[in-house]
């Protein structure tokens, strides 16, 4: 699933898969306002915003996978984690597609 060096994003159900085998650790990259609408269970918190301060707290254990609502933050992510050596991929669709497809929500605030 993540040897794919040519491929750089996932749908919803490959990053849930990830995460649930333990190879996968999600990154939510919107803002504080964003999340307290739901965020993915499990998933790290990390805006957009801070992300180039922040990149060395990343997991280097695993794969990441950036989400954010649509899937355009997330693909800037991905690109600037990949640029400082991260195994890095986007969300595709994002927390949209994720609505879409029925999957968890967490509504409380992490």
């Amino acid at each position: 699933m993540f040897g794919r060096r040519n491929q750089r994003s996932l749908d919803v159900a490959e990053a849930m898969a990830g995460q649930r085998a333990g190879h996968l650790h999600i990154v939510d990259v919107r803002e504080d306002h964003e999340r307290a609408r739901g965020s993915v269970p499990g998933s790290r918190h990390l805006p957009l915003s801070q992300l180039q301060q922040r990149l060395d707290e990343l997991p280097a254990d695993r794969f990441v996978a950036f989400i954010c609502q649509s899937g355009r933050r997330s693909a800037m992510a991905a690109t600037a984690a990949r640029r400082a050596g991260v195994d890095a991929y986007d969300v595709s669709g994002g927390m949209t597609a994720r609505e879409r497809k029925g999957s968890d929500i967490d509504m409380r605030t992490t």
